[in-house]
């Protein structure tokens, strides 16, 4: 998933909110702001969606069906211009005209602006990372879900398929001498299951189609396609691995660029990290107390051992998966946790082969303007036949039966899928529809592990396997917080990737190799510390909205306040649910 973060000075906030409320403004000028905004926001949107077809298709925008993004320069360059100049038109509205729901998608806007500018100029989108060149051409998207007839999207296949070449050799063109080694390898990686996927899934999923001249069409753009991904893997081996560098950390200024443009975080990295650092160590203990309930004789690392292997076998792994959601979705309902918005279920699938290189489960949900196809996808990464037999066991470890249903609850119920579901239901705003906080997203999936265990989830009177499911809880959240830590350490204080390796494995408790994988996508997500910081500001806000609101508190009230306006910065979500301006703000 990828998102467009933003962020907004806390003094312009309250400064412009006030001027919002004011009753001796007269209507008919905040009418007059309010229309010229929407003019100039649809005219952005449209540029947006223009340059960024493929999201536009899922988003559910299919007026983009088979169009591709010009990766060329010329292209490159012009999109960048576009986006500062409407930052510089944004800059010039007059914001205490506008009405409170305008200026609250006003500060969306610019900021998903300013981050966008953030990924063209100071994480370098194009020139520095192969990998954005690897994924960038998705068949999958007109195969997953059947928004029209085989037939059309086979035809937008077609379409899509035949800018591939140039795709890669945008890539050949706009990329660095030097790349980081990591991003390399992890390109390769991606373009091989993207190969991969056009030599199997992709023809099985076409295999019904009755055109004949149409399949001989495809074939032969198809194996041009395949041919065009292998001399990009090629040109990767041969012309960038003996170049690669170590390269791949942001640095400070940047990162504070990113916490801010992201989600208006004004600390320090090394602020952040002191807070992750300390919630690492409280959450050991949580780890160890629930540990000492299930075997006190033992460590609480070989009770974890002992609890991994309670885990399915790799031919079993999705069937043991699938097999609880209906308990945790019924749960939720139950409980009263929040509304569920849809009877739509969510299907559990396997990751494609693109995506295995970056992901270990994840959630493809139906997009928010999708009214044809709702059909919405929970992956999980299979086992890699050409593993060792010691990395097939780490991976199945990962997966014990607590832990999974511990990532169901992240990814669907009342995760990700859940919250999108309101997503899609609410009058949500088209641009609060569009763009997403990171620290939002992955925080509220990350803060419904705890929440959900709190409710009492896996707690049916057996204490062993309520402290199971707290301990697969709670090693989750060691994983996040490790994230937090090795992105700052990476990024700010040179941790290298094999040190990033060994505090995974020290402080999450996994084998090499899940700890290798998260390693190694902290090289080029430094934005994955956002789980954790995310959940920290839910907490935060749960508890300032409990004192706000009494006897008169509704957890579910709030889990839906929360999901029915969009997906903003946090910081935004405390102007909705807290009435008193003085508690907008928090530290983190």
């Amino acid at each position: 998933m990828k998102f467009s973060l933003r962020i907004v000075p806390v003094i312009l906030v309250l400064a412009t909110a006030c001027n919002n409320n004011n009753p001796d403004k007269a209507a008919g000028t905040t009418g007059s702001a309010d229309e010229a905004f929407g003019k100039l926001s649809e005219e952005y949107l449209k540029g947006y969606l223009d340059w960024r077809p493929q999201q536009a298709v899922g988003l559910g925008f299919h007026e983009y069906d088979g169009k591709v993004t010009d990766y060329g320069k010329a292209s490159l360059d012009a999109e960048l211009k576009r986006l500062k100049n409407y930052e510089q038109q944004l800059n010039t509205v007059d914001t205490a005209d506008l009405s409170p729901k305008m200026f609250y998608d006003y500060r969306i806007l610019k900021l998903a602006i300013k981050s966008d500018i953030y990924n063209f100029e100071n994480f370098r989108y194009y020139t520095h990372n192969p990998m954005n060149y690897a994924n960038a051409v998705d068949v999958n998207l007109y195969i997953k879900r059947d928004f029209a007839p085989l037939e059309d999207r086979l035809r937008d296949v077609i379409a899509v398929e035949q800018k591939i070449p140039e795709v890669f050799a945008a890539a050949k063109a706009n990329l660095e001498d030097s790349l980081p080694k990591p991003y390399i390898e992890t390109a390769i990686s991606i373009a091989e299951g993207g190969a991969s996927f056009l030599k199997g899934d992709l023809l099985v999923a076409l295999k019904n189609v009755k055109n004949d001249s149409l399949m001989k069409i495809f074939t032969e753009v198809n194996n041009k396609a395949i041919g065009a991904i292998a001399d990009y893997v090629s040109w990767l081996k041969k012309e960038k691995l003996p170049k690669a560098n170590n390269a791949y950390a942001i640095g400070t200024d940047n990162y504070k660029k990113m916490l801010l443009y992201s989600e208006d975080i004004r600390i320090t990295p090394e602020q952040i990290l002191e807070i992750g650092l300390k919630e690492l160590e409280n959450e050991k203990q949580r780890f160890n107390k629930a540990a000492a309930i299930i075997n006190p004789s033992k460590k609480p690392r070989d009770v974890l051992n002992d609890v991994q292997k309670e885990h399915p076998t790799a031919e079993n792994l999705i069937p043991e998966a699938k097999k609880n959601l209906e308990l945790i979705r019924q749960f939720v309902i139950d409980k009263k946790i929040c509304t569920m918005p849809s009877e739509v279920r969510v299907q559990v699938k396997e990751t494609p082969q693109y995506a295995r290189a970056t992901s270990t489960a994840s959630m493809d949900v139906t997009g928010p303007f999708e009214t044809k196809a709702t059909e919405s996808y929970y992956y999980i990464t299979p086992v890699d036949p050409t593993w060792t037999a010691k990395q097939k066991e780490d991976w199945l470890s990962s997966f014990d039966y607590y832990t999974t249903d511990n990532v169901t609850v992240h990814e669907c119920y009342p995760g990700h899928y859940t919250q999108f579901l309101h997503l899609n239901a609410s009058s949500a705003s088209k641009i609060e529809k569009i763009f997403g906080s990171y620290a939002y997203i992955e925080g509220w999936a990350h803060y419904c592990e705890k929440m959900m265990i709190d409710q009492g989830f896996g707690n049916e009177g057996d204490s062993i396997k309520a402290a199971k499911y707290r301990l697969a809880q709670s090693g989750d959240a060691l994983l996040r917080l490790c994230r937090l830590c090795v992105s700052i350490k990476m990024h700010c204080q040179g941790m290298t990737l094999a040190e990033g390796t060994k505090f995974f494995m020290d402080n999450w408790y996994q084998g090499e190799k899940p700890s290798y994988q998260e390693a190694l996508r902290g090289t080029f997500d430094p934005g994955y510390l956002f789980y954790t910081v995310g959940k920290l500001q839910i907490l935060k806000l749960r508890d300032d909205y409990s004192k706000q609101e009494g006897t008169n508190f509704s957890l579910k009230s709030f889990h839906d306040q929360l999901m029915d306006n969009g997906m903003p910065p946090i910081r935004l979500l405390r102007e909705v649910l807290l009435k008193d301006q003085n508690t907008w703000d928090q530290t983190l």
